[in-house]
């Protein structure tokens, strides 16, 4: 077929065939992925898939390459950019940041290799069969932040014995948002304490939701796992600081931002492993044949300099348990 045929034929609209990435053209593998939150807090995430991927041969550039998609914790949005990289016919779809992004993935398609990784229970949400056979399409890393709230609360009950009035910040748009409230309603009957649910699901929601959490005379915070606040994290982490509450968080990185505490596994370690099996899946893996892999590194980090400006001193037995302390 020659030039004028070929340009003709599309114009006639007779071309009609799948929609091919210049990745596919280049003979490049291109990875999808999509995150419920945004891409600045996941930089040193990425940085742990891009590195999971490079150990198992593969690069960007080289022979791969990967396409992003940012929700920006608006989790509506997460089923047209799921469709959008479903319609570029990656070889894997990697979905992360809550049951939000595996969810609209699996709707959006039954054949390309899903590889997720998410904070709540994926057999729960309806993701996937059972932990050790996934079954269907779907395979991935379960970093099981929602089963760890007694435990974050545990140590929050410790770091501030005498607090009275104990919160929680949650985000009501959160996928897992009644299994957070099962978990601190048993946690709440494990310290004898009432724990005061307060909801912001926006960023216009802070500020209302400190001033809320001032006015109950809020001793203590913990604030729920989600994207949504680890992309507002600066935010959160001052506020919290300005109205001089102690906060326990859930990712490790609200600590090196100047907050007080947190409990949870590694996301670096996590992101890392999903980037090995991503590349799996790449070599002839078949996602139903991967179980769902567990966290293996947890991590307690204090940060010594805001326990000081909040008057607060760490218990012993709390700095002998953690894996890190900023002095």
């Amino acid at each position: 077929m020659n030039r004028r045929i070929f340009i003709a034929t599309l114009s006639a609209g007779v071309f009609a065939g799948p929609l091919v990435s210049g990745a596919q053209r280049l003979g490049l593998r291109e990875v999808g992925f999509l995150c419920s939150a945004s891409s600045g807090p996941y930089a040193p995430f990425v940085a742990a898939f891009r590195h999971g991927l490079k150990e198992t041969g593969y690069v960007e550039g080289k022979n791969l390459t990967i396409e992003f998609r940012w929700a920006d914790g608006h989790y509506d949005r997460l089923p047209t950019l799921a469709s959008d990289l479903v319609r570029r016919r990656v070889a894997v779809l990697v979905a992360v940041g809550s049951d939000g992004p595996v969810l609209a993935a699996k709707a959006a398609t039954p054949t390309i290799p899903i590889v997720f990784a998410s904070g709540g229970d994926p057999v729960r949400a309806g993701i996937v069969a059972s932990l050790n056979r996934p079954g269907a399409n779907i395979t991935g890393v379960n970093v099981i932040f929602t089963a760890l709230v007694p435990k974050q609360v545990e140590l929050l009950h410790q770091l501030v014995p005498r607090a009275e009035t104990i919160s929680a910040l949650v985000n009501p748009h959160y996928p897992d948002v009644e299994l957070q409230r099962q978990e601190l309603s048993e946690a709440s009957t494990v310290i004898k304490r009432q724990i005061h649910i307060v909801s912001a699901s926006g960023e216009r929601d802070l500020d209302p939701a400190f001033l809320t959490l001032v006015q109950q005379k809020t001793d203590a915070l913990l604030v729920a796992n989600d994207p949504f606040f680890q992309s507002l994290r600066s935010q959160i982490v001052a506020l919290a600081a300005r109205h001089g509450i102690p906060a326990m968080y859930f990712e490790r990185q609200f600590v090196m931002g100047g907050g007080l505490i947190s409990y949870g596994p590694s996301l670096t370690d996590a992101f890392h492993r999903l980037g090995i099996y991503t590349s799996r899946i790449m070599d002839g893996a078949k996602p139903s044949d991967l179980p769902i892999e567990q966290p293996t590194q947890f991590e307690l980090v204090i940060n010594l300099r805001t326990a000081k400006a909040l008057g607060l001193t760490i218990p012993p037995s709390l700095l002998a348990r953690a894996d890190q302390v900023i002095e």
